[in-house]
C-alpha cells in the first residue's frame, strides 16, 4: 500500500491538466483500478485480516480522493488565472458602443418550425409545464412500471406530508398538450405542441431542460403515408434541400405501430451534412396514435385515427447551424450568443425562407 500511495500521489502531483488527472483517478480508483482491485480482496480475507487491512485501504482511498480534489481545484485556479491574464481589459480605451442583442437559436428555430408547420395546416397548442401524473403518463398509456416514471428520469414535485393525491411532475414531453387539446376541441385535429420539457439527464447531447415539438393529426382516413409526406416536406423546407426519410420499427406506449425516423445525411470531416450521402441519422419518434390514448382524451378510436411525432428543437438547431455542444445553449455566454444568434429582423417566413 505504501508503494501505491507514493506512486499515485506522485502521478497526481505531476498531472498537467484535468484529462491527465482523470486518467490517474481511473487507474487508481476506477472500477478496474489498482486500489479498487485491492478493495475487492477484502471479502476473501479472514475477519482478523479485514480488521487490519480494511482501515488501511479506506485510509489510502480517502487520501487519494483528497489529493485528487485538491489537485483538480489547483488546476482550475491555474486555468482561471491564465484566462484572466489573456482576457485583460484596458480601462483607458474609449467606451465601446452598446452590444446589440440577438435572437437565441432555440427561439429562432422554434419560429421556423412553427412557420413551416403552419404552411402544412397545423396550428399551435400550448399547455402547463407542471403536469399531473395522469396527463404526463397515464393518459398516454405509459404503465406504472415504465422506466420513464422512475425518479432517476423524471422530476417529481414535492408534496406536503400526508398528501396522498397523485404527484405532479415537470413534464417530460409535450404530449400532455395533445391530450388536453383533444379533450377541449375533440376530433378532427391538426396541431403542433412546442415548448420546454424536463428530464434528469446532462451531457454533451442532453440537458435537464430542453425544447421539444410534437405533432398530432387526427382524422378519419389518416395513415402512416400521410406522416411520411408531412415529415419529408418539413425537413426538406427546414434544411433547404430535398431530404429523404427512413422508417424503422420501434415501440412507444402511446403509438401503435411506432417508428423511429432517420434522415439522409453524410459524415465528412467531423461534420454532418443533411440531405446528401448514404448515411442516416435518427431525429425523432412517431407512429399512429394508440387507441387507448384516444379513449383517454375522449375520442372514439373506432371512428377516428391519426399520427403523432416528437422531436427535439435543440437537436435540429444543432444540425442546421453546426452547433457542436448542447450545453452551450444554456450557458449565457455573450460571445456564443453573438456568434450563433440571429438579428431581430431575421424573422423566418416560408416565402423568404427559413
Amino acid at each position: 500500500m505504501d508503494d501505491l500511495r507514493q506512486k499515485y500521489l506522485g502521478l497526481i502531483g505531476a498531472a498537467g491538466d484535468e484529462a491527465a488527472l482523470e486518467e490517474v483517478r481511473l487507474a487508481a480508483l476506477g472500477k478496474k483500478g489498482e486500489v479498487s482491485a485491492l478493495m475487492k480482496t477484502l471479502g476473501k480475507m479472514t475477519p482478523e485480516e479485514r480488521q487490519t487491512e480494511g482501515p488501511r485501504l479506506n485510509a489510502l482511498k480517502d487520501e487519494l480522493n483528497a489529493a485528487l480534489t485538491a489537485k483538480k481545484a489547483a488546476l482550475g485556479d491555474a486555468a482561471l488565472e491564465a484566462r484572466l491574464q489573456e482576457e485583460w481589459l484596458d480601462v483607458s480605451l474609449p467606451a465601446r458602443p452598446a452590444r446589440q442583442g440577438t435572437i437565441h437559436p432555440v427561439s429562432q428555430v422554434m419560429e421556423e418550425v412553427t412557420a413551416l408547420f403552419a404552411e402544412l395546416g397545423f396550428s399551435v397548442a400550448e399547455g402547463p409545464q407542471i403536469e399531473s401524473d395522469w396527463y404526463n403518463f397515464d393518459a398516454l398509456n405509459i404503465p406504472g412500471h415504465h422506466p420513464a416514471r422512475a425518479e432517476m428520469d423524471t422530476f417529481y414535485m414535492a408534496r406536503r406530508e400526508g398528501d396522498n393525491r397523485p404527484p405532479h411532475v415537470l413534464r417530460t414531453h409535450t404530449s400532455p398538450v395533445q391530450i388536453r387539446t383533444l379533450e377541449a376541441q375533440g376530433a378532427p385535429c391538426r396541431i403542433i405542441c412546442p415548448g420546454r420539457v424536463y428530464r434528469a439527464d446532462f451531457d454533451q447531447t442532453h440537458t435537464p431542460m430542453f425544447h421539444q415539438v410534437e405533432g398530432l393529426a387526427i382524422g378519419k382516413d389518416i395513415s402512416m403515408a400521410n406522416l411520411k409526406w408531412v415529415l419529408e416536406e418539413f425537413f426538406s423546407a427546414f434544411f433547404g434541400r430535398p431530404v429523404k426519410t427512413r422508417f424503422r420499427a420501434s415501440h412507444f406506449p402511446f403509438t401503435e405501430p411506432s417508428a423511429e425516423i432517420d434522415i439522409q445525411c453524410s459524415f465528412e470531416g467531423g461534420t454532418v451534412k443533411v440531405g446528401e450521402g448514404d448515411g442516416w441519422l435518427e431525429v425523432l419518434g412517431s407512429g399512429m396514435v394508440h387507441p387507448k390514448v384516444l379513449q383517454a382524451a375522449g375520442v372514439d378510436p373506432d371512428e377516428w385515427q391519426g399520427f403523432a411525432f416528437g422531436m427535439g428543437i435543440d437537436r435540429i438547431a444543432m444540425l442546421k447551424y453546426g452547433i457542436p455542444d448542447l450545453r452551450a445553449f444554456f450557458e449565457s455566454d455573450l460571445r456564443w450568443l453573438k456568434h450563433y444568434g440571429f438579428g431581430a429582423l431575421q424573422v423566418p417566413t416560408v416565402r423568404a425562407g427559413v
